[in-house]
């Protein structure tokens, strides 16, 4: 057997940079109880493998602690993102799923290949994994793409910290769709209506 896929990894700086880059998005977003933040991670990059390939439980665990460490000081909820074998499913508190009326499926993630999805499970009160969710905003740890579950519209927001680990680390608030207002245009250079000229065109 070779080593352990998180030797030499400094389990307890994974878990301060990670609750320092989630207290980040959270003073941006200004995340309370009534929003949802979707975590994604690749443990494997964390270890600086390729993802998918040496998940480490221990590095869940740790990158768990500082999530948890915000989480409980602001009351939002997280929704834990799986690998791409499940669909990137969701794991979330069951509280959660009804609290923001999220569709349940049948799948209990396991170590290999969903380790942070494994760790998540195993720690949370009451956990179901779900479809898909519209959250307010996300942390992407080893660039896994969590931007399928995030609402629109996505803004980018740049973390002090930019790897934890090995793995690079992204981050998004989301606002609603700006409709109307002064940079809105209504007309096509050519001074006609997009929905064409038998719109009547309504100041």
């Amino acid at each position: 057997m070779g080593p352990s896929p998180d030797a030499g990894v400094d389990l307890a700086d994974v878990t301060v940079r990670t609750r320092q880059v989630v207290e980040e998005l959270q003073e941006a977003a200004a995340l309370g109880p009534n929003h949802l933040l979707v975590i994604g991670c690749s443990t494997s990059e964390v270890a600086g493998r390729p993802i998918g390939t040496a998940g480490s439980l221990a590095i869940a665990a740790a990158i768990w602690e500082g999530v948890e460490a915000v989480r409980r000081r602001h009351g939002f909820h997280v929704a834990w993102q799986c690998c791409e074998h499940l669909n990137r499913a969701l794991v979330v508190e069951r509280e959660t799923m009804e609290r923001f009326g999220l569709e349940e499926v049948t799948v209990v993630p396991h170590p290999r290949p969903a380790s942070m999805a494994t760790v998540a499970y195993e720690r949370m009160r009451d956990p179901v994994v779900v479809e898909a969710v519209r959250a307010h905003a996300g942390v992407d740890i080893g660039d896994t793409l969590i931007g399928m579950h995030l609402r629109p519209v996505a803004v980018p927001v740049r973390p002090s910290v930019r790897e934890i680990g090995q793995a690079h680390v992204t981050m998004a608030r989301t606002r609603p769709k700006l409709i109307g207002g002064e940079r809105a245009i209504y007309r096509r250079p050519d001074g006609a209506h997009p929905a064409g000229d038998g719109q009547r065109n309504e100041e």
